[in-house]
């Protein structure tokens, strides 16, 4: 059964990885939550500009921001109470995935879309 992604750091730009994790999420029939500050649309899906209005049962968390953008909304994703998150190239931080760990949330550090590709997702 597939299961919610909350995308933190949406973009609507192509070029983006989190744009092309949102599609390839969406293609492999995952249901995706896109956030951005910004708000819109991405490919039809509405963006939350605020994660206090996430209510959806959230299964994994990928992230695409850096960690000082991150590091506010860290109390709030914890309390989405996520299997796990992912922290793609670029985000990583030891301080922060340490924090999910001590919530009892799984961190990995990965490509959502090479797991995508290779079955790991």
């Amino acid at each position: 059964m597939n299961k919610t992604t909350l995308i933190i750091g949406a973009s609507h730009k192509p070029d983006r990885y989190a744009n092309k994790a949102q599609k390839a999420l969406t293609e492999a029939g995952h249901e995706v939550i896109p956030f951005n500050p910004r708000g819109g649309e991405i490919e039809g899906v509405e963006v939350r500009s605020d994660l206090s209005n996430v209510t959806e049962d959230v299964d994994t968390v990928t992230l695409y921001v850096r960690p000082s953008v991150l590091e506010d909304m860290v109390p709030t994703l914890i309390d989405l109470n996520p299997r796990r998150v992912i922290f793609n190239p670029g985000t990583e931080h030891e301080g922060l995935e340490l924090k999910f760990v001590e919530a009892g949330i799984k961190v990995s550090e990965a490509c959502t879309l090479v797991m995508l590709n290779t079955g790991e997702y």
